[in-house]
């Protein structure tokens, strides 16, 4: 039984825990993750329809025969041709899996065309969201996971200090050729493709923490939040360092990233299973308020990782979730004083049996290498 397959047993298991009799999945990560088969949400009908006992079977356009069969284990494929009505495939399945009265669980990303020729189709039915049994499912992660979000993390890391190595090369560069520098060399160290938009703020755009890139050239002692990953098998690298990569920074920045780094080596430090999510958030905040920069920290300490870049679990405020073992997620505490400068300090960290094992491992220091 291969991962997909084992994954796939799980969650039928867990439909069954929840009163649910099927998982309809769109293309989506919740799809990929049961099935193997990647693809991006169309204008055609394609389901997984996942019943709580039995073998799963795609509702699939017939150009996608081939694809589905080399990357997917499951077998059972219906079929269907431009001109045809994908919704009678739908209904037949519904008859042998006996759910046309059925409690069915969509894919929380289904588009609202779909989800309403289900209903059309199954009048009788009622409808749930996939997330009550992937969420579950899906923040522990498996071996095959966590190798996938190492490999990902030896990427961004290589590259974080590739990139920091240019010190006197990146001023006078825009932020925009940076950000491009970045990706090209996120592939040309093996990443499949970008896991969000680059960010490359430098000064004062570096106190927008959500900044991406634009045509400001970096300056002599300017701070650069560098926010940057890729995919490797589907799975996201996600690291960021603030860096001056050449002349004086600016008055009280080597204060505010000390304040930053010792905040984010708090946060680490707590990790542990069953201390809850909210606990690591305040570890981070605690010493940033104390440093008189609580009203500076403007957002969470941190988002799962895994074939989303944000999901469970949220190392926030008010989340009593309690941590286990084979959570991912991000630690990243951030000080950001509007007009003049922001610092970030960002790895991610699986959850091990006695702590947490990072999976970022670049410098951490603001001076170029």
């Amino acid at each position: 039984m291969d991962a997909f397959e084992e994954r796939t047993r799980r969650c039928q298991d867990r439909l069954a825990a929840v009163g649910a009799d099927a998982a309809v999945l769109f293309p989506s990560t919740n799809l990929f993750y049961v099935s193997g088969f990647r693809e991006e949400p169309g204008e055609r009908h394609l389901f997984l329809v996942i019943p709580r006992e039995g073998d799963p079977a795609f509702v699939a356009p017939e150009m996608y025969d081939a694809q589905i069969r080399d990357s997917s284990w499951v077998q059972d494929l219906r079929l269907w041709a431009d001109g045809e009505d994908p919704t009678k495939l739908v209904a037949d399945l519904a008859d042998e899996f006996d759910l046309r009265g059925g409690h069915l669980l969509v894919d929380d990303t289904m588009w609202a065309r779909f989800t309403q020729d289900l209903r059309e189709t199954l009048p009788e039915a009622t409808f749930g969201l996939a997330s009550e049994v992937f969420d579950d499912l899906r923040v522990r992660k498996d071996d095959t996971e966590l190798a996938a979000l190492r490999t990902a993390g030896e990427v961004a890391d290589r590259v974080s200090v590739e990139i920091r190595e240019l010190g006197e090369e990146a001023v006078g560069m825009t932020e925009d050729e940076l950000a491009d520098e970045i990706e090209r060399r996120l592939a040309a160290a093996g990443g499949d493709e970008i896991a969000f938009g680059t960010i490359a703020g430098s000064g004062p755009n570096g106190a927008k923490p959500h900044h991406r890139h634009e045509d400001r050239e970096i300056r002599p002692g300017d701070p650069v939040v560098l926010d940057f990953g890729a995919y490797v098998d589907g799975y996201p690298g996600d690291q960021t360092r603030t860096v001056v990569f050449a002349g004086d920074p600016p008055e009280g920045y080597e204060e505010v990233h000390e304040v930053v780094r010792e905040a984010h080596e708090a946060a680490v430090e707590a990790v542990e299973p069953g201390v809850t999510a909210e606990s690591i958030d305040r570890a981070a905040r605690e010493v940033i308020e104390e440093a008189g920069y609580g009203d500076e920290f403007v957002h969470r300490t941190g988002h799962g990782v895994g074939l989303d870049v944000h999901e469970d679990p949220y190392i926030v405020a008010g989340n009593e979730t309690e941590l286990e073992p084979g959570m991912v997620f991000s630690v990243e505490p951030g000080v950001y004083l509007d007009g003049e400068f922001g610092v970030r300090i960002e790895d991610l960290v699986v959850v091990t049996e006695e702590g947490c094992e990072r999976l970022n491992d670049s410098p951490r220091t603001w001076e170029p290498l």
